[in-house]
């Protein structure tokens, strides 16, 4: 091992997150009939680049870490995609999280292609100084992949508006001028657009209150629960709380806290603010396991914190009516036919946290044509897009009798294919 280099960590997940995505897209590609040359053009992506990142520290020591920036498609246009700061960021997760992007884009409908980066580092251990070094180093080795008519990064976990004013300054100064619109998610005042924090849970929301209309469901008399108390899952308990659905459970990294008549999400909120961004003592509610969420009779579940949390092994458990994604991969594919066998409907994550990229490319729009949208204007258009986005995966389910899931990336692939086929390949 070279001294200084921070290796990334080892695979921890049962199943590799590259490997879950793929079975699901060879199911889908299947049915949508797609060529064996399509099938191939579709399964690799267009651009996959690793860099290593000499760093200063603190210290006076130099650490090297292992950045990656995957483009699986630039067919429908730009690439769009975060960037995650983790320990156990590996490129085949970065691979999955592009393809994923790829197909919430066409699913949603806006013209974007499917990218993903990651830093394989602990933010937790390091200083706001050693961050920005390190995401100024990752912009430096990504100045000819970044740009907003090719690649348009975006927030992910352990990055912020913080992290992507750092981006546009550090690609402004090689352009020699300023370029706002090479990412989304920015602060306001460096042309972030208003919506865009709380516009991955309210999506989620939007997809919620969609699916409870399918099923007859009133909302005033439905019950959730939500695993994830950051800012997708915050906010989409704060608005399904608003639309009359009683949330009985919510959870972070310090475990689940239960209370059967509903929790006060505000309450939970403020104290989640001023208790260094965690509920842990929260007393407006009785501890439970994380587990223990998932398991519970509600009616609708909401994983909202990381990947393959729903697995094969606690699948069986599940007895929500209906479970809407709002992180990247809940649940794995091993967990998809028990899922579908116990009759549960699931809005897929390629759907149900789309409101995030959506409100990314009217951000996007906003900085290209110079002008600014209300909150008002924005919310409208994003509930909208979401609401006919849910529509047409529905559609297709119901059409060829398939899950949701399966819907969802028969609508994306039948598209993207769609596009290639018009524009031509070589």
């Amino acid at each position: 091992m070279v001294m200084g280099y921070i290796e990334p960590a080892p695979i921890k997940d049962k199943e590799n997150p590259l490997e879950s995505m793929m079975s699901r897209f060879d199911a889908a590609a299947k049915l949508v009939g797609i060529s064996d040359e399509m099938y191939d053009i579709l399964k690799v992506p267009a651009r996959q680049v690793i860099v290593g990142l000499p760093v200063t520290m603190d210290n006076g020591s130099i650490r090297v870490f292992e950045g990656y920036r995957v483009i699986h498609s630039n067919i429908l246009g730009p690439a769009k995609g975060g960037i995650r700061l983790d320990p156990a960021v590996h490129l085949d997760e970065v691979r999955a999280l592009a393809a994923w992007m790829t197909w919430k884009c066409a699913v949603v409908d806006i013209p974007y292609g499917g990218a993903k980066g990651g830093i394989a580092c602990n933010p937790r251990e390091m200083s706001a100084g050693e961050i920005e070094r390190l995401i100024r180093a990752y912009t430096v080795q990504m100045l000819d992949v970044f740009g907003p008519d090719r690649d348009i990064p975006a927030p992910d976990m352990g990055t912020g508006p913080r992290e992507m004013a750092w981006i546009v300054d550090e690609y402004s100064k090689a352009k020699g001028m300023t370029v706002n619109g090479v990412v989304t998610g920015k602060p306001l005042v460096l042309g972030g657009s208003l919506g865009r924090t709380e516009a991955t849970g309210r999506g989620v929301t939007v997809a919620a209150l969609s699916a409870m209309d399918k099923l007859r469901m009133n909302p005033y008399r439905a019950s959730a629960a939500i695993q994830g108390f950051g800012n997708v899952g915050s906010y989409a308990a704060e608005l399904l709380h608003e639309r009359g659905v009683t949330v009985q459970a919510v959870s972070d990294i310090s475990g689940g806290y239960y209370n059967e008549r509903g929790i006060d999400i505000v309450a939970a909120m403020n104290y989640r603010n001023t208790n260094k961004g965690t509920l842990e003592g929260f007393t407006g509610a009785e501890k439970i396991s994380n587990e223990d969420l998932l398991a519970l009779p509600v009616d609708v579940l909401v994983p909202a914190a990381k990947e393959d949390v729903i697995t094969d092994e606690n699948a069986h458990t599940i007895q929500a009516r209906m479970i809407v994604e709002g992180a990247n991969g809940p649940t794995s594919a091993s967990a998809d036919e028990i899922i579908n066998s116990k009759g549960i409907m699931v809005v897929p994550d390629i759907l149900a946290n789309a409101g995030g990229v959506t409100v990314s490319y009217f951000e996007w729009v906003q900085n290209r044509i110079g002008y600014k949208w209300t909150l008002d204007r924005i919310n409208r258009r994003a509930d909208r897009a979401m609401k006919d986005a849910f529509d047409r995966v529905f559609e297709t389910s119901q059409k060829y009798k398939v899950p949701m899931r399966l819907a969802a990336y028969m609508v994306a692939i039948e598209k993207v294919a769609s596009t290639y086929k018009f524009r031509g390949g070589y």
